[in-house]
């Protein structure tokens, strides 16, 4: 991440932590309807993180991928 003043921030590390994706982000990667991720989230078939005071969902690329990869598996 960019900092205001054009320095990157980062781990002490090294290693850049994956972003989350929001629900959208997740079901155009995986050509899925929204209410489609959700009922998998509530059938736990992939594990989504709440933020915010909403709740909103966040998915790991790491998830998404595995679950793609599995779904092209079944296929």
């Amino acid at each position: 991440m960019v900092t205001a003043r054009g320095r990157k921030r980062g781990n002490k590390n090294g290693a850049n932590p994956s972003p989350l994706l929001t629900t959208g982000e997740a079901c155009r990667i995986l050509c899925i309807h929204g209410n489609t991720l959700r009922r998998w989230c509530e059938q736990r078939v992939i594990v989504s993180y709440r933020i915010g005071p909403r709740g909103d969902r966040r998915f790991r690329r790491e998830d998404i991928a595995a679950l793609l990869v599995a779904i092209n598996r079944e296929g």
